[in-house]
């Protein structure tokens, strides 16, 4: 799954290929990026439960077990590419599980259906200079 991807800053190229890769918006990618952490790849965030969330995508550690089946640990996903490419994994989980909509968006950071909605208008909203629509 992730195997080859290069390592390298998390620029326009890291986005266009995990949007081809995983057949998804590069500018839903771009989006998340943005919101979950203004797009900084240094990104770390502790949170209240005892987890974190690490890089521009911010990859929760709830993560780390089942990527470490492909070889990713947490010292790759101070990667930026890497961290591209497993934020474009999880959302493309998402879209395959729920169908594609801003439902399967919001789930990339929420699990209950209000907050998944609050984050998925976060990001609509950094669309919106871009005029790009999932429907």
């Amino acid at each position: 799954m992730f195997a080859q991807i290069a390592y390298g800053q998390a620029d326009s190229a890291c986005f266009e290929q995990a949007a081809k890769r995983y057949r998804i918006s590069a500018q839903i990618l771009r989006s998340i990026s943005r919101v979950e952490s203004g797009g900084n790849p240094a990104a770390f965030h502790r949170n209240a439960n005892g987890s974190w969330d690490i890089g521009h995508m911010q990859i929760n550690s709830a993560w780390l077990p089942t990527l470490a089946k492909y070889g990713i640990t947490k010292d790759r996903l101070t990667n930026s590419c890497v961290n591209t490419h497993v934020g474009a994994w999880i959302l493309a989980n998402n879209f395959q599980r729920m169908g594609y909509g801003w439902n399967a968006v919001g789930a990339y950071n929420a699990k209950s259906q209000d907050k998944a909605a609050a984050y998925a208008r976060k990001v609509a909203a950094n669309l919106r200079n871009e005029e790009v629509s999932i429907d």
